[in-house]
């Protein structure tokens, strides 16, 4: 019985991590620029900035450089909503839109952290200029465009000595960067190279989309992404993307994240949206359960189970679409069977059956696909329970007949 596959990418930093590297290795990787420019452009900074690739060579390998050209150079600095409402209005396909929301979020977090204010309160500076917005919400659009459903990364280099910012000059690493780190208690290491390796925008993306740190996972390896730094280093100043798939041992257990908030001034017509926006980032349930809370008010608990790779994405959809003000999070450990879906077809047309089954390939449940059902009932006016019960009394019949076969061959 076939696996069901996962498509993983692993960040390689030796050198580090800067979101113009980012990008020059999704360019690599084959994501077309024309469709990164179109979806930027719909920021509203179409008149702000050009990307522009070309073929390098840092210390005799060849890599992929991305240049975002600033054509205006009248950028004020942007506090955080400002740039959730251009990410937001751009229409950008719903894992980028979360993914960079994520991103930005996780960054003004650190940097309020930094400085002792609220993240909402941040002024972002070069991190708010238009080739940051670019490099972060581009990436977040490669990733999506490869299919990427978990990225891992390397430990990072620390780099030394000291760098002139919007706050005057920095030791490396600067606070932002270090705080990143230490946000998702990332290991670090030296590599001996006394530059500034990891940007606050590279931090931030790894940081916020990394569901673990340390080495390669195990993948059938298919492409390697090369995307090069604008530093002249003593080793390659590539940052590699590798990007592979492996096999879903769907009998084992796995982790899976659990999101839950109580809300008690939300329409419930609000909720089925809700739903909607989570599953349609990956999310693997959702539901509501009523309650009793303060004052003897009564309320809504909604509950997500996610992987820990979308966890993000559900976070932001939660805090978009309702009028939670926190998020409870934990991990558990979820045991699954292994399942496929097999098409049967009765004489109102076909449908999709669910079949799962345990260790050594014993069955243990049959269920056809609802909306399957939902449809041929809607249109032949037949009841769903009919349709239901057809369907899988077709497939008993056409596994008996299978089996039938195989016992006339042997």
């Amino acid at each position: 019985m076939p696996l069901a596959m996962m498509k993983l990418a692993y960040l390689e930093c030796p050198t580090g991590i800067a979101g113009d590297m980012c990008l020059g290795a999704i360019a690599h990787l084959g994501v077309p620029v024309d469709y990164l420019s179109t979806k930027l452009n719909g920021l509203g900074i179409a008149q702000d900035y050009q990307l522009r690739v070309e073929s390098v060579h840092r210390q005799g390998q060849r890599a992929t450089k991305v240049y975002v050209d600033l054509t205006s150079h009248q950028h004020h600095e942007r506090h955080l909503p400002e740039i959730e409402k251009q990410i937001i209005d751009a229409n950008l396909p719903p894992q980028a839109e979360a993914w960079s929301l994520a991103v930005f979020r996780r960054l003004a977090e650190a940097e309020g952290a930094v400085h002792g204010i609220e993240r909402d309160r941040v002024h972002f500076h070069e991190v708010g200029a238009i080739d940051a917005i670019v490099d972060i919400v581009g990436t977040c659009l490669g990733l999506d465009w490869l299919g990427i459903e978990k990225l891992y990364c390397s430990p990072f280099p620390t780099g030394g000595g000291s760098v002139r910012a919007a706050h005057g000059q920095l030791k490396v690493p600067v606070p932002a960067v270090l705080k990143l780190w230490e946000m998702r208690q990332c290991p670090i290491y030296s590599n001996g190279i006394d530059k500034e390796l990891v940007t606050p925008t590279g931090a931030a993306i790894a940081t916020t989309l990394a569901t673990d740190f340390g080495s390669p996972p195990t993948m059938n390896l298919q492409q390697v992404g090369l995307g090069a730094g604008s530093q002249d280093l003593a080793i390659p100043n590539i940052l590699r993307l590798w990007v592979g798939e492996t096999d879903l041992d769907v009998n084992s257990n796995r982790e899976v994240a659990v999101l839950e908030t109580q809300i008690d001034d939300l329409s419930p017509q609000v909720i089925g949206y809700v739903f909607e926006a989570l599953f349609k980032v990956g999310a693997v349930d959702v539901f509501t359960q009523p309650i009793g809370m303060k004052k003897s008010r009564l309320g809504t608990l909604l509950t997500v189970i996610c992987h820990p790779e979308t966890e993000p994405a559900c976070q932001e959809i939660i805090f978009r679409e309702t009028t939670t003000l926190g998020i409870r999070r934990f991990r558990q450990q979820r045991t699954v069977l292994e399942r496929e879906i097999q098409q049967v077809n009765t004489d109102y047309g076909v449908v999709g059956v669910k079949v799962a089954w345990a260790e050594k390939g014993i069955i243990s449940n049959v269920q056809p696909e609802y909306e399957d059902c939902a449809e041929l009932a809607r249109k032949h006016q037949i009841s769903w329970r009919e349709i239901h019960r057809i369907a899988l009394q077709a497939w008993h019949t056409q596994k008996l007949s299978k089996n039938n076969k195989s016992q006339e061959n042997s």
